[in-house]
């Protein structure tokens, strides 16, 4: 079922426009306030944008200001054929699980025995049929989301939108439900709002990136976390990310370091704006400038250090180096301190801004 989407919502500065193929997942990711649940909330007919158009499986559900040439519509939400799944289940308390799943068929009119053995499939179908009984007060986290999950798909959406589903769950249950979502996603049209790269890689066929309301990168989802070229993507990603223009063979900073690497494609023009994208695992740490090396050397300020499983990230600014324990107490990587952050040029990768 294709979702057309563009919308403008001038008093939240967003002005977003994309489209989703029959069957796909795409994913939207970046920081808070980015207009991610803006998005969804347009979608989901809740939020009526300043000028927008939404169509849906061949429907037009939304056509407001700035569109003359096409009659005024904006269908009601329980009427789009739409399924929105929040951070929290909000399962109806006073209905058993098996009947909050049932909710949405009955409501387009299926019969109550027919709803209910809908109902019952689709909680199989999420690993938690043998709680149909019970009510949402005595479910876990995990299983009132399941719920939800199951709720959401008997009705039978056109389109499925999760807006960070799993956000308040117990990192202990996180997985399981990571793959129920995948299996039972797959050929389904769907928007999922995630901070949690894990939720891109294995939900999402494509990702988009909003930063200030605006759509800054898209593409598959491997290919964008893997090669990004937005510094949210990058942080998601936990890579590096350095901007610049390309001059001799290099990506040159504003301030003339120079950072050479493995050219994606064409040679970029001399003057174009190229990004330069490396691991902090693939970065050496030095107090001093170290000399006769290939490698490309960064002057930088170390402005945080913190502990990261087995290693201690090093922040300078929006750069990250990884090193071991022992090599930062023993060059007394603290902040404030000036340091050289240096990486070989074959670990870096350049690419068109």
């Amino acid at each position: 079922m294709t979702l057309s989407f563009t919308a403008t919502v001038t008093d939240r500065d967003v002005e977003v426009s994309f489209d989703v193929a029959d069957g796909e997942t795409v994913a939207l990711l970046g920081p808070n306030g980015a207009g991610k649940s803006t998005v969804l909330s347009v979608v989901a007919g809740l939020l009526r944008p300043d000028a927008g158009r939404v169509e849906l499986a061949g429907r037009t559900l939304l056509s407001t200001g700035g569109y003359a040439d096409q009659a005024r519509v904006d269908v009601a939400p329980h009427r789009r054929r739409v399924a929105l799944l929040a951070q929290e289940p909000l399962l109806f308390p006073h209905l058993t699980v098996l009947d909050n799943v049932a909710f949405g068929p009955r409501s387009a009119g299926v019969a109550r025995a027919e709803a209910r053995s809908r109902a019952q499939e689709w909680l199989d179908e999420v690993g938690i049929g043998e709680l149909a009984d019970r009510r949402p007060g005595q479910l876990s986290g995990g299983q009132a989301q399941r719920a939800a999950v199951a709720r959401a798909l008997a009705a039978e959406p056109d389109l499925l939108l999760l807006d960070e589903p799993m956000a308040a769950l117990d990192v202990a249950v996180t997985p399981a439900l990571r793959q129920t979502l995948r299996r039972v996603l797959a050929e389904r049209t769907c928007v999922v709002v995630t901070h949690d790269v894990l939720d891109a890689l294995l939900l999402a066929d494509r990702v988009l990136v909003l930063e200030g309301g605006r759509v800054v990168e898209a593409g598959p989802t491997r290919e964008v976390l893997t090669r990004p070229r937005s510094a949210f993507a990058a942080r998601l990603a936990g890579l590096n990310l350095v901007v610049g223009a390309w001059h001799d063979g290099a990506l040159v900073l504003d301030d003339g370091t120079t950072l050479a690497g493995l050219v994606a494609g064409e040679s970029p023009v001399d003057g174009e704006p190229v990004v330069a994208v490396f691991r902090p695992t693939a970065v050496a740490v030095y107090r001093s400038a170290p000399h006769g090396s290939p490698r490309n050397v960064v002057p930088a300020t170390v402005t945080q250090v913190e502990p990261l499983g087995d290693l201690v990230r090093v922040r300078a600014g929006d750069l990250n180096a990884d090193v071991t324990a022992p090599a930062a107490a023993e060059l007394e990587l603290v902040p404030g301190v000036e340091v050289f952050f240096s990486v070989k040029a074959t670990e870096v990768d350049v690419y068109p801004a």
